[in-house]
């Protein structure tokens, strides 16, 4: 598909989105938000497509929601396709809720949503020196896209308080040394490593991965004991399975393995029988701006 603010590439069975409005620093809008959605379900879609890369055109990742219309920015409301009649309503689909890995590469500033939407993704790789910060409060709104427990649980509650409630802008190192990236670059490192990393998936069986970041997500609101009942239906299922099958068999015969199953139509049911209403729902709502 032709998009207006982003660009789709396809490498390797990796593909690679490009938030493309490099004039603004690639400022969040609401025509940026329906094209990675759409974008996100296509490529979730797409089982040649193994990993999905997050980046940035030009110096910066995203430095937060596009303030040029002022405080309207942040008012939730319906927006209108200019190829649909009538209102249509976007929902937007965020990395966690698809069944393979999403990498941000934060090759620069990551500001407001560039940073809230980076933590939804599932590996973060940031640029050493690139401004990072949850500047919400200091526009007199919250953060959102679920970071009061994602950063929580990542970097630890105190750390959390620490950039969230007082706004305060830190740098890609220091992000990295909180834990909250995998690790931080010189910036012209930082796309080629993601990719680097992101081909390790493909080793990786795509039913099995896409179970356990399934249950990696639900594990941060599960106490041990849930997650263990959680667990053990599922690994009974998936040790009967053909991909269980051919992963022991490829490391017995020394060769790379031959995965048969696909993420789009064999995932078992067993995934949605209890605790998954909100996965299966992605309306959520347009209220970032």
């Amino acid at each position: 598909m032709q998009y207006a603010t982003i660009i789709v590439e396809i490498e390797d069975q990796i593909a690679i989105v490009y938030l493309n409005r490099p004039e603004v620093m690639n400022a969040w809008n609401r025509k940026m938000d329906r094209e990675v959605s759409q974008a996100m379900r296509e490529l979730d879609r797409d089982d040649k497509i193994r990993a999905i890369v997050i980046t940035g055109k030009g110096k910066a990742f995203c430095v937060g929601s596009d303030l040029s219309g002022g405080a309207e920015a942040f008012v939730e409301g319906e927006d209108k396709d200019p190829n649909q009649t009538g209102d249509v309503t976007f929902p937007s689909v965020m990395p966690w809720q698809l069944r393979k890995p999403v990498l941000a590469a934060i090759n620069g500033h990551a500001i407001g949503v560039g940073i809230t939407y980076a933590m939804s993704c599932d590996i973060r790789i940031v640029a050493q020196e690139a401004k990072i910060q949850f500047a919400f409060v200091r526009r007199g709104i919250i953060p959102e896209l679920a970071s009061h427990v994602t950063v929580a649980r990542v970097a630890g509650l105190s750390r959390a308080a620490d950039l969230m409630l007082t706004g305060r802008m830190i740098t890609g190192k220091e992000m990295a040394e909180m834990g909250l990236a995998s690790v931080a670059l010189p910036s012209d490192q930082v796309l080629p490593a993601t990719i680097e990393r992101a081909k390790e998936f493909l080793l990786a069986a795509p039913v099995a991965v896409a179970i356990s970041k399934r249950l990696l997500w639900e594990g941060l609101t599960s106490s041990v004991f849930q997650m263990f009942r959680r667990e053990m239906p599922l690994f009974e299922w998936i040790c009967r399975t053909p991909d269980a099958q051919e992963g022991v068999t490829s490391f017995l015969e020394k060769r790379p393995p031959v995965w048969r199953m696909a993420p789009s139509t064999d995932l078992p049911n067993l995934l949605d029988e209890e605790g998954t209403q909100d996965w299966k729902s992605t309306a959520i709502p347009l209220n970032r701006y």
